[in-house]
């Protein structure tokens, strides 16, 4: 006998008791079980004084969580908050370029992990007197803005920047953008609205930046999802503005989950002079192709060839330089991630940055390989029949557990639920970059 109850997820797939039997052993196994202990902003001692430090200042429309050392959750707030987060990296020879070394358990040890040393939240006031500082201490006024991609929770967020701040080794002032992320495969839909709420708050952020004068250049890096976000607030800002600040020098876009044909039009919007987009691509990228799939078969624009029509001629005449990592290795097994995690990659970033000139994130288990291999539009949509794909492996699968784990509760006991040496549009192979004296 089938039963079909909502909970508050589109589902088109009814449990059997036995799928929900299946599906409620696993709890035991779910609970209490993960990849690297959680919650891991709360602060500890600098008891590694020659580690790197890394100090951002945080702009999100998270809410606020109870949870000690989790500070911001995935649901949203109805303002944006500020906050200042420092975190150690560890010194060189104790982990590799591109890598965020989580604790193996709490307390973190900043001799071997990135560890949290301050995490305090700001009034509005205090955001600004930071980036005032931060700016001032910049040797040439520039400030960072990062804002991460589809599936990340907030801790992920902090800790990938961090790396990302530390290996590019720019002195620019970072700047965190960080929306509600439910930080799993199976909040697609949520995650995408998500990115609509924030644009307003994005595009105020980026005005104050445009009207603050001790900002001299802003750079711009977002990846995946976070895209869509960047790009949307750039496009309001520049048809309520008539055109885009100067000092926005560049827009690094990586693994644009982006429509190509949104992109035309937003790029068009925002008129000229436009901003220096580099574009981070590679074909192999399997999170992108399950979006295109979602979004009726039409191409995303970080998983394009560049070197075909009519993109290669479109490219050109906007100006935008391609990066190619789909020879690539480094990234996670769904080669989304590759920007971050490949040492040429990140090093070239911070070389663009640094030359005023001219990237889901950490946790991806085997159980979300799976599912955005077969699912399709079920990871968009919430549907009970991803999670179903995904349960089993959660058993043996660390990663897995960690990102399905509220979920598998959820449905258990009820139903489904500036750049002088690469030319502009030049496509950019990997092993050319490796190559390149700035890489």
């Amino acid at each position: 006998m089938n039963e079909h109850r909502s909970n508050g997820h589109d589902s088109h797939l009814s449990l059997t008791w036995f799928q929900r039997l299946l599906l409620c052993s696993m709890l035991a196994v779910v609970s209490g079980c993960g990849g690297h202990p959680k919650d891991v902003l709360t602060p500890v001692a600098d008891t590694a004084p020659q580690s790197n430090k890394v100090d951002m200042l945080i702009a999100t429309t998270r809410a606020r969580s109870t949870v000690p050392g989790q500070m911001f959750t995935g649901e949203r707030a109805r303002k944006p908050t500020f906050a200042e987060i420092t975190v150690s990296i560890p010194p060189e020879g104790k982990r590799k370029v591109g890598e965020v070394s989580w604790p193996k358990k709490l307390p973190s040890n900043p001799a071997t992990d990135f560890a949290t040393l301050k995490a305090d939240e700001l009034s509005v006031d205090a955001a600004k007197s930071w980036l005032s500082t931060s700016v001032r201490k910049s040797p040439d006024g520039s400030v960072l803005v990062f804002i991460h991609g589809f599936n990340t929770k907030f801790e992920d967020s902090v800790y990938r920047f961090a790396q990302i701040v530390n290996d590019t080794r720019v002195k620019s002032a970072p700047i965190l953008i960080t929306w509600p992320s439910r930080g799993n495969l199976l909040a697609y839909g949520y995650d995408r609205e998500s990115t609509n709420y924030t644009r307003n708050a994005l595009e105020t952020m980026f005005q104050y930046l445009a009207n603050d004068r001790e900002v001299k250049e802003v750079s711009i890096l977002a990846h995946s999802m976070g895209n869509w976000l960047t790009l949307e607030a750039l496009r309001q800002m520049a048809i309520r503005n008539g055109s885009l600040p100067v000092k926005f020098k560049n827009v690094m876009l990586a693994a644009p989950d982006v429509d190509v044909d949104v992109f035309r039009s937003q790029i068009v919007d925002m008129g000229d002079p436009h901003p220096q987009f580099t574009l981070f691509v590679s074909r192999d990228d399997k999170a992108l192709a399950v979006s295109r799939r979602v979004w009726g078969d039409v191409a995303r624009l970080g998983s394009i060839n560049p070197e075909t029509e009519p993109y290669k001629q479109e490219l050109a005449d906007n100006k935008i330089t391609v990066i190619d990592l789909t020879k690539v290795k480094a990234g996670d097994r769904l080669n989304h991630g590759k920007f971050a995690e490949s040492p040429e990659i990140v090093r070239l970033i911070g070389a663009r940055i640094s030359d005023g000139q001219t990237l889901t994130d950490s946790h991806v288990g085997l159980g979300d390989k799976i599912l955005a291999a077969t699912t399709g539009t079920a990871a968009a949509a919430g549907n009970a029949a991803g999670l179903l794909l995904a349960a089993p492996v959660a058993v043996v699968d660390a990663d897995t557990r960690d990102n399905y784990g509220s979920q598998l509760e959820a449905l258990g006991p009820t139903s489904g639920g500036r750049q002088k040496t690469v030319p502009e549009c030049k496509t950019v192979t990997a092993s050319e970059c490796k190559k390149r004296p700035d890489a």
